[in-house]
């Protein structure tokens, strides 16, 4: 959901076969996964992996990359641009997986957004040691119909997207799966799990927000009350006011900024509706991002800070090109699902003294205007009554200092096995790891029992529970700026 609203989730078995005699690729239907073929002949089946997963019907392979003790592997998956009427064309969706043995659990990721071709491990993969499938949210490109109807865009094709995915793998990988995502992707495996309960043994989602009556976000107003301490919080503002206070002189760099890098700004109108978007951001993409400890990083005394102090101080914490259209186009899919399903923020900002001209923009704004939006309030009413009363084994992780905390998933009376708990200090990087000692090994045993790999002594003692798998500094070290796009 931008830097500040971000960093910022079926109905059918479809029928026919990829390429049917007679289709073009656009009419093509998407079949429903079924046994993989033989590759060895009537007699037999290939036991390489790679074979067996390029056995799947619409399964290619982009490639192969290296890994020591996994292999790695970079595919397309031919998927239903309508998962409801699947004659109304495919398109070719992007997966990676990270193959460790099919006798291990598998753990579904997605961002949310693009996926990495590199390889790398969600924590819930480190915790049990297992394989990892990873898709491409639709519609961020390369996995985007041509030509995009947008309509088909939302959170329930998004999970029956998923659900193909994982009907198709299960056969390969028969042991216990999880879904687990960050931000975007918390909520995405939340979306999932509502649509397909029948799917997963586990749902592990961080920083997942939940806006759950667009309209009302006085939470977030509260928030911004009370986060941190009130020494940097009057630091961060003073410093995001004084970029209003000084728009003339900061929009001519911004000018000089935008003619050098090549940018525009067709898609939110003006320079100057762009400039106030980034610096109306900078509160919560501090807090989102940074941690208390960071404070020392903004300008003491915004008011004698020269202009370029205030500039390096937005650019750092907002990024002046994020609502640039070069800025933008990567992430048109999230702005148009925070405008028509998911909703987004708008909070009041007293600091800044009356001194916007537009106030927190909505999602509209940051859409072509070629690309019809309505808005569809009843959807995320629908999926918290689902999460109060029918959750099981579901676990929200957030970070204490995380503005996206403020509205958050939490699991009622109706749920089983679920819970929430939240890293002191914590931000929108917060991971099972930060938690306290007793969350952190409750939360670590929950995972473990949900992917059927927990040990017996944590079974007799969850205090006991630890990742399987060792730490590696090149598949763990998660960058959480380049998990989100500019809104979440």
């Amino acid at each position: 959901m931008r830097k500040a609203f971000r960093g910022f989730l079926s109905l059918a078995m479809l029928i026919g076969t990829v390429g049917a005699t007679g289709a073009s690729a656009g009419a093509a239907t998407a079949a429903e996964p079924s046994a993989y073929r033989s590759t060895a002949g009537e007699s037999g089946t290939s036991t390489d992996i790679k074979d067996r997963i390029l056995a799947i019907p619409g399964m290619s392979l982009i490639e192969e990359k290296p890994y020591p003790g996994y292999r790695f592997f970079v595919l397309n998956y031919t998927q239903p641009v309508d998962h409801q009427n699947p004659s109304k064309g495919t398109f070719q969706q992007r997966i990676t997986l990270l193959h460790k043995d099919t006798s291990r659990p598998t753990v579904f990721s997605t961002s949310g957004y693009n996926v990495s071709t590199n390889p790398g491990r969600a924590e819930p993969t480190r915790i049990t040691d297992g394989n990892q499938v990873s898709l491409e949210y639709r519609y961020f490109t390369p996995s985007r119909p041509a030509p995009a109807d947008w309509s088909k865009l939302d959170i329930r094709q998004a999970a029956s997207d998923q659900h193909r995915v994982f009907t198709a793998l299960k056969q390969i990988y028969p042991e216990n799966w999880l879904t687990t995502g960050v931000s975007k992707g918390g909520m995405t495996a939340t979306y999932y799990e509502r649509y397909y309960p029948g799917d997963m043994d586990g749902v592990v989602a961080y920083v997942a927000p939940n806006d759950v009556v667009d309209k009302e976000d006085s939470a977030y107003d509260r928030f911004f009350e009370h986060v941190g301490t009130k020494e940097c919080r009057d630091r961060v503002n003073a410093v995001q006011r004084e970029a209003l206070v000084r728009r003339e002189p900061l929009e001519k760099k911004y000018r000089e900024y935008a003619a050098d890098g090549g940018y525009t700004f067709a898609t939110t109108g003006s320079l100057d509706k762009a400039y106030e978007a980034v610096v109306l951001d900078y509160a919560w993409a501090y807090w989102q991002y940074s941690l208390l400890s960071d404070c020392d990083t903004i300008p003491a005394d915004a008011a004698s800070a020269t202009d370029q102090a205030i500039w390096d101080s937005v650019d750092s914490v907002s990024g002046f090109s994020t609502y640039t259209d070069q800025g933008l186009e990567r992430y048109t899919p999230y702005y148009y699902q925070a405008g028509t399903q998911l909703g987004s923020p708008d909070i009041r900002q007293p600091w800044l003294g009356g001194l916007s001209r537009y106030g927190y923009q909505p999602p509209r704004t940051f859409v072509p205007r070629s690309i019809p939006m309505k808005f569809q309030p009843s959807v995320m009413r629908d999926v918290d009554t689902w999460v109060r009363r029918h959750a099981d084994r579901m676990l929200y992780v957030y970070g204490e200092n995380d503005p996206w905390g403020a509205e958050r998933f939490r699991p009622g009376a109706g749920s089983r096995d679920s819970y929430v708990m939240t890293v002191p200090g914590g931000n929108h990087g917060a991971a099972v790891a930060g938690l306290a000692e007793a969350d952190r090994a409750k939360a670590t045993a929950a995972v473990l029992r949900w992917a059927g790999v927990a040990p017996a002594a944590v079974r007799d003692d969850p205090a006991k529970a630890k990742p399987l798998a060792k730490f590696d500094a090149r598949l763990d070290e998660r960058d959480v700026l380049n998990e989100h796009g500019p809104r979440l």
